[in-house]
């Protein structure tokens, strides 16, 4: 319980699609005197009894007997002691083992944050019915669309005529750790775009509306963020702008919008979160400073906190914009976001205070008071001193034996890097004797050793290599641990694969594993050894800070966990350079330019960092190359070639294969020797990558991109893109595998090495052969796709392998089976593919 409680605190934002427990109707966390009712048929019908799938009493809350004009007078209330974000709420009648048959066809819902004051629910529609239960003892549970916030809950039977209503009730949600009861401002405006209307008020507003919006909550509060393009919604079936509230500039004189937030008490404020729209090229901008102002007593402090967030000329992505607040006490506060451009937008604002720390909805309730709240009664948050001092001594004791796991725990990693340390060292320095006694011995066992060599991952960790196979049966229910290091990682290119469960894992992997045989049990072990890195000749890292006002942007490629991929036009990239690109030396030419999201961690950066040292080895024809970097400020760029093709996969699904019979003019034609040479390029990449000991780890045709006269350079921009989401297998959510390309041992066992990127380029052949008309194994689903996978293992001929493409000859075929062998060691590597590919070429 106490972690979950620091994790909600340092993540304050509400996520409704995981805010749904249930608040303690059925649990007997809602004690019976914070439930209470207008009326009662019986005292063993009395408030009390409401509790979903409890049959105490005469099994239900029952309400006097309702006259047509009395049946919105009716209501079963619940205190829930602090403000909770309710998003689901559950139903039920009253079935008392077969004995009753009442149940509640209709409600409504009516909530208070306050106690005094009350607001209807309405859904997105503006409709405030509910359909409730159809028999007395099936449970209905409803999502309140959009969620409301509140401390006292009412339901309220609806009929048609006079009858009786029995329900029992339960409420689902978190606790409200914002603390935020209302906000005012301006309400929203309309836009005109593009001949489309936009409507961008606060449509969920529980307030007072008008040109104003007065003590309450709404769009701003409801944990649903807004995409990048305003027009569009997540929420199906919803008018263009509706997840954000927007303002235009030409509507205020003093050229910013004023905001003021309540709060249900004092609070200690670090943070303040806005999500913003960006979408500049349509005249829309995150605000250029905000001024905020704190109330803690009666009056409104003079010093206030000023904050100007970070230019960005190159991400039209929307975002949120941190604005750190200082620790000021406050129970109000007031904010002043100035325009930066013609328009402004929010979807999300949320704070960070001290007091979110602790979740009170886990604090016992009081026992032996009066029943009920009745209404009009002036509702207090009592705590019993007792209780409180106990609970705070088992917080204080679980804090203290927490603390003492975490020391035990860091102490054993100190020690574990220092042995390791200690080991890579004394290798090192052996293999330094090594190759300064036999230089070119070594370069010769190099070249055998290179199939050989494997990534380092968590994988071998947690699936033994060897008999430990994994069933694929077993494999998908545990996917999500053997995943952990390939999770989100989407367009990381380069980096050292020793990484912890929790990072990204790159595309290009440095494979420095050396195999070694043990020679006491035979087995194959793994140990840290410093494989030598041939650096191409050139530049060695030195990459210069290109100015980001000559970069413009185009287009979004991709997104991943920690940063964007945008296709960008460079001025003067020619000249920054000193080399020709082809073409008009002063006009610009497209760049791939990949960012960093400026709250990534420190790891994430690093790797980043990382990523850019070892991209500036790679120089190959047919090697996206790093053209420069942008590191001076946030965020965090490298700018790579981008060619104007665009990826095989597209390039190649719009052409049709080239043959004496072809007539149609509709599609573009393409030649066999074509899709050939275009294999050929791909391998002789590969070929340079594999020299280097590097693992690809995505080799696809998503992967390659094409510029002019069908020039091929590898990349690995695939994975970001939303266009290939299909191809890669989601784990609950986290990582994401492209299972259809990757090998037996690579999904069985996590082992990356040479030979599964050449079981990759098998499937990559196939591609390129068939034009990109199908997913592989388009007939078999994600499951049977990891089933099959067990087939190459227990290799009994029943494994299932692609398809020979129609233009594909006998040799070319079985080349692609010979890729796909069981056997790593039997596989061909990408020389002796590369040189079976020219011959048949000739």
């Amino acid at each position: 319980m106490v972690l979950l409680m620091f994790f909600d605190s340092a993540h304050p934002q509400v996520n409704p699609g995981v805010c749904r427990y249930p608040l303690g109707m059925a649990g007997g966390q809602i004690q019976d005197e914070d439930i209470s009712a207008s009326s009662q048929w019986s005292e063993s019908t009395a408030a009390r009894y409401g509790r979903l799938d409890f049959d105490d009493g005469d099994g239900a809350w029952c309400p006097d007997v309702m006259a047509e004009h009395e049946a919105l007078k009716e209501f079963l209330q619940i205190d829930l002691r602090t403000v909770h974000f309710v998003t689901l709420v559950g139903t039920q009648g009253r079935h008392a083992d077969g004995v009753g048959n009442e149940f509640a066809q209709r409600y409504r819902i009516k909530y208070s944050r306050d106690g005094s004051r009350w607001v209807s629910w309405r859904d997105r529609k503006g409709r405030q019915i509910i359909e409730g239960n159809r028999n007395a003892y099936d449970v209905v549970l409803k999502d309140l669309e959009p969620p409301i916030i509140a401390r006292y809950v009412r339901f309220m039977p609806v009929t048609d005529h006079s009858m009786i209503v029995c329900m029992r009730v339960e409420l689902y949600g978190c606790e409200w750790l914002d603390g935020l009861v209302s906000y005012s401002g301006p309400n929203g405006q309309q836009m005109t775009l593009r001949g489309q209307r936009v409507d961008l008020n606060d449509s969920v507003y529980d307030g007072a509306m008008g040109y104003s919006l007065t003590e309450g909550l709404g769009q701003l509060t409801d944990g649903a963020w807004g995409l990048d393009d305003f027009t569009q919604s997540q929420v199906y079936g919803v008018w263009p702008g509706y997840d954000y509230v927007g303002w235009t500039n030409a509507s205020f004189t003093n050229g910013y919008v004023e905001m003021t937030f309540e709060f249900d008490r004092v609070r200690n404020f670090s943070s303040m979160k806005v999500h913003c729209n960006n979408m500049y090229t349509w005249g829309v901008r995150i605000f250029r400073q905000a001024i905020c102002y704190f109330r803690s007593e009666s009056d409104w402090e003079p010093d206030p906190v000023s904050f100007r967030p970070r230019v960005d000329r190159i991400s039209p992505s929307a975002r949120f914009v941190t604005v750190a607040l200082g620790n000021h006490m406050a129970s109000a506060i007031r904010c002043r976001f100035a325009f930066s451009d013609a328009w402004m937008m929010f979807s999300e604002i949320a704070f960070q205070s001290d007091t979110a720390v602790y979740n009170t909805s886990l604090v016992p309730r009081k026992r032996g008071h009066t029943t009920g709240i009745q209404p009009g009664d002036d509702p207090t948050h009592k705590v019993d001193d007792s209780n409180t001092r106990i609970l705070i001594g088992c917080l204080v004791a679980i804090i203290v034996i927490l603390l003492a796991i975490i020391i035990i725990i860091l102490w054993r990693q100190v020690w574990q890097k220092m042995l390791e340390k200690a080991s890579r060292r004394i290798l090192d320095d052996e293999l330094t004797a090594r190759l300064s006694a036999q230089r070119e011995a070594f370069s010769y066992r190099r070249s055998s050793l290179s199939s050989e060599v494997e990534s380092s991952s968590t994988y071998e960790r947690i699936f033994p290599l060897g008999s430990d196979y994994q069933e694929p049966s077993h494999l998908i229910r545990k996917l999500p641990e053997f995943a952990l290091s390939t999770e989100d990682t989407e367009m990381s290119t380069s980096s050292s694969p020793q990484k912890s469960s929790t990072d990204d894992a790159p595309h290009y992997a440095e494979a420095n594993i050396v195999s070694e045989k043990n020679t006491a049990g035979g087995s194959t072990s793994y140990s840290m050894a410093a494989v030598c890195l041939t650096v191409p000749p050139g530049r060695e890292g030195a990459l210069e800070e290109f100015p980001r006002d000559q970069l413009t942007f185009k287009e979004k490629l991709g997104e991943g966990q920690f940063g964007e991929v945008h296709l960008c036009e460079a001025e003067g990239m020619q000249h920054f350079l000193k080399e020709d690109f082809g073409g008009n030396g002063d006009k610009p030419i497209l760049v791939a330019v990949k960012t960093l999201r400026e709250d990534a961690n420190k790891n994430a950066r690093n790797d980043f960092l990382k990523e850019i040292r070892i991209m500036s080895r790679l120089r190959d024809p047919n090697i996206i190359r790093l053209l420069a970097v942008c590191v001076e400020s946030d965020p965090l760029c490298m700018i790579t070639e981008y060619m104007e093709n665009g990826d095989l996969n597209q390039y190649l699904s719009r052409h049709e294969l080239q043959s004496e019979s072809s007539t149609s003019n509709e599609a573009p034609t393409i030649s066999y020797s074509t899709l050939c040479s275009m294999a050929t390029q791909i391998t002789s990449g590969m070929k340079y990558l594999s020299s280097l000991n590097f693992v690809h780890r995505d080799l696809a045709t998503r992967n390659c991109l094409v510029g002019e006269n069908d020039t091929i350079k590898i990349a690995d921009f695939g994975m970001s893109r939303n266009l290939y989401r299909g191809d890669y297998y989601r784990v609950q959510g986290r990582a994401v595998l492209p299972i259809r390309w990757m090998s037996w041992e690579s999904i069985l066992l996590g082992k990356f090495t040479m030979a599964s990127d050449v079981w990759a380029f098998g499937v990559t052949l196939w591609e390129t052969l068939t034009l990109c008309k199908e997913q592989p194994y388009s007939n078999l689903s994600d499951e049977q796709v990891i089933e099959n996978t067990g087939e190459f293992f227990r290799d009994q001929n029943k494994q299932v392998y692609l398809a020979k493409p129609a233009c594909c000859p006998d040799p070319v075929y079985q080349l692609m089976l010979n890729c796909w062998r069981r056997n790593a060691k039997e596989r061909p590597n990408f020389t002796e593919i590369h040189s079976t590919l020219l011959a048949c070429q000739e």
